[in-house]
């Protein structure tokens, strides 16, 4: 299926909320809905209004801020929700049921029958008021593909705008996620959403494989915070289509990403991950010798994302045994220091032997090379441009 018809639903004010150590203010709220929204995802998702007076009042904030971004709340399947969701102002409500045998049994109780009568009543209710309307099936990848299709089936004929297909515990598997998702696809007129935990670190796959099999919206937060290992994160999701085709992306100001993280990080505590996926610190950070060669020679030798394109420039690490005389010319340029390839090669012999005992310090490698620029009694020029490359020592 073609990937060019996929809508971002980012769920960090609702799903995020969920994480055990997030706890947003209500101006931290407004701030990442903004971020969000300068961003560029289509859909801000926010916790059920009738979860407390202040998730009631947070969420009316989010709705009257003008966002671009279509506002929805996430609800229980019940009338009282739904009509808490519509006084709060919001354009669009997803309401959800379980339907697996462990939630309809531990959980709620309620027959499939009766699951869809409340299903008819809500979104009968909600499609009055003229609000977008999702109905998601939760844990449905435990839940038996015939009783999956027969509810989707029916909600469909209700004229629900979008399906949702949640993987709530983080069972499934890209295969199995194609498979379910092109079975629904094969029977409903409405959009596909799906939802995706990482208990078994397959959300990023898992949501690509929703899209490729017909899926039109996909869960995510920032940093892929949500209940327990939390859901595909939206860094995750960006990076992964990006890689298939740039243009999928551009729609979305990507130097925003790190932004988003950053500020996400600082209000949850969480750090950044040293390998998260665009951001982390050694995203495009380059450290063999071979590697940073190619590097220097073609960027896209070594690196399927253009840190450019987000903001970042690519580092190329030197004070290490692993260094190369390729690596070392280039920060010898960037000091402005003319020195000849057997000066360059010896200069990386002496950094290599140093660093045997310990990763150097930047100020340490650049000592080396003025120490060998000085036996040449050569002058230091200013040199051209440094090609956007951060050459980092330890």
């Amino acid at each position: 299926m073609p990937l060019d018809n996929f809508r971002i639903v980012d769920t960090t004010l609702r799903e995020g909320e969920q994480f055990a150590r997030a706890h947003f203010t209500s101006e931290q709220k407004l701030e990442i809905a903004r971020e969000l929204d300068a961003f560029g995802v289509e859909y801000v998702e926010v916790t059920n209004p009738a979860a407390s007076p202040a998730s009631f009042e947070d969420a009316r904030r989010i709705a009257s801020l003008g966002l671009r971004a279509r506002v929805l709340a996430h609800c229980r399947c019940s009338l009282e929700d739904a009509r808490r969701a519509v006084e709060a102002g919001v354009q669009g409500v997803n309401v959800l049921f379980g339907t697996s045998e462990q939630l309809r049994r531990y959980s709620h109780g309620r027959s499939i029958h009766e699951i869809l009568e409340f299903a008819r009543e809500v979104i009968s209710y909600l499609q009055e008021q003229g609000v977008e309307t999702r109905f998601s099936c939760e844990d449905a990848f435990r839940t038996p593909l015939d009783t999956l299709l027969e509810v989707y089936t029916t909600v469909d004929s209700m004229g629900v705008d979008r399906v949702g297909i949640a993987d709530t515990v983080g069972v499934a598997d890209p295969h199995g996620v194609h498979e379910v998702v092109s079975a629904v696809r094969s029977v409903v007129r409405a959009d596909i959403e799906f939802h995706g935990h990482d208990d078994s670190g397959c959300a990023i796959a898992n949501a690509y494989s929703a899209l490729r099999a017909g899926g039109t919206h996909v869960d995510t937060t920032v940093l892929g915070i949500g209940e327990r290992n939390g859901i595909t994160p939206l860094g995750g999701l960006i990076a992964r289509l990006y890689a298939t085709d740039r243009s999928l992306v551009a729609r979305y100001d990507l130097p925003r990403l790190r932004r988003l993280d950053e500020l996400v990080s600082r209000i949850t505590g969480v750090p950044i991950p040293f390998n998260n996926y665009v951001t982390g610190e050694m995203a495009f950070a380059h450290k063999a010798g071979m590697h940073t060669k190619a590097v220097l020679a073609n960027p896209g030798s070594y690196e399927a994302l253009d840190p450019a394109d987000f903001g970042i420039e690519r580092r190329l690490e030197l004070g290490h045994r692993l260094t190369g005389w390729n690596a070392v010319a280039h920060r010898a340029s960037a000091l402005g220091l003319r020195l000849g390839e057997r000066e360059l090669r010896e200069a990386t012999r002496e950094i290599k032997a140093l660093a045997d005992a310990g990763p150097l310090s930047t100020d340490t490698v650049d000592e080396v090379l003025r120490a060998w620029a000085a036996r040449l009694e050569v002058e230091p020029r200013t040199c051209a441009s440094t090609g956007g490359v951060n050459v980092w020592a330890r």
